[in-house]
């Protein structure tokens, strides 16, 4: 993805219907299934949350349309995060 224009944001809803708006980091495929990887967007007024780090949600097709949705376990959560931390320090160096 270019970053020609600048970061992409996306706004989403969780379950306690509380929207977060998270910044767009990096995506990948792993056993057929995309993933992507965000970091939580510092909006003006919130203290920098300790917590916050990078959430990763997998792109799933539902009704014709790209929905994410929350992980399944967390052996696959682990799974992906290790992928995502290799990708993206791998680019650093």
């Amino acid at each position: 993805m270019s970053e020609d224009f600048g970061p992409t944001f996306i706004t989403v809803t969780d379950d306690e219907g509380k929207e977060i708006v998270l910044e767009f980091v990096d995506a990948l495929e792993h056993n057929g299934q995309l993933y992507q990887a965000f970091f939580p967007a510092e909006t003006e007024g919130e203290e920098d949350d300790p917590d916050n780090g990078l959430v990763i949600l997998k792109v799933i097709h539902e009704d014709g349309e790209d929905l994410l949705s929350t992980l399944d376990s967390d052996e696959e959560l682990d799974e992906v995060y290790d992928l995502f931390m290799e990708s993206l320090f791998s680019d650093e160096e």
